[in-house]
């Protein structure tokens, strides 16, 4: 599983079978003690490179500030 926050990060599963659904391919896996998951095709290595979809330093900037403006405002609001 190559998804960086996905319990299964790191470790090689057994794709059991795939399916669609809509319009993705995903994949049935084996997630270990019997357990089955559910992952799409985009979480895995075999599925398009993640470099692609890295947020830019202009996007996290404009993320910062944004969170900055959110915060204040919910300060001001408690204030009054």
């Amino acid at each position: 599983m190559t998804h960086p926050f996905h319990p299964l990060s790191g470790r090689r599963v057994e794709v059991l079978y795939s399916m669609k659904r809509g319009t993705r391919r995903m994949f049935v896996v084996d997630a270990g003690a019997g357990a089955r998951m559910t992952v799409p095709l985009e979480w895995t290595d075999r599925g398009p490179t993640a470099e692609g979809a890295r947020v830019s330093q202009e996007s996290l900037v404009e993320l910062r500030a944004l969170l900055d403006a959110l915060v204040s405002r919910c300060q001001r609001q408690d204030r009054g």
